[in-house]
């Protein structure tokens, strides 16, 4: 069911500095960046093979990503792995006796369709769902 790793997203203070690492130090491209109003987020993404690491920044106080930095401070902040049918699998892992945060999948703003499952059912990791496939073209 689980197809790929499709990001690592990394909880940091601030997108600049951190592009300093991960772009200018460790040598990944910068693919892209955009502001969520949804969750309040600025988020950059870096591809390096299948996989991508995304960078998030709170830019509300009462975002999640916000409370995670100030609970946990930076680092991962979850996994998200790729799935053919995403409803499908929201279904199956609730059917296994995984707390699901989304019932559904929803839409980010940037066309991705992704679930969280919750991490009190998986060890405390926080696990996002991205449906991946034809349309998605195996990458962002």
């Amino acid at each position: 069911m689980i197809k790929k790793i499709e990001h690592i997203g990394v909880a940091v203070r601030n997108i600049e500095k951190s592009t300093h690492i991960f772009r200018d130090l460790l040598g990944m491209p910068l693919e892209k960046v955009y502001e969520s109003d949804a969750i309040k987020t600025k988020i950059a993404f870096f591809p390096v093979g299948e996989s991508t690491v995304e960078l998030i920044e709170p830019l509300d106080p009462a975002s999640p990503a916000a409370k995670f930095i100030e609970k946990r401070g930076e680092g991962i902040h979850h996994i998200c792995f790729g799935v053919e049918n995403i409803e499908e699998a929201l279904r199956h892992f609730e059917a296994q006796g995984i707390e699901l945060i989304n019932q559904t999948a929803r839409r980010t703003e940037d066309g991705r369709l992704i679930a969280f499952l919750n991490p009190k059912s998986t060890n405390g990791v926080l696990i996002e769902l991205e449906e991946i496939g034809a349309h998605h073209g195996g990458g962002k």
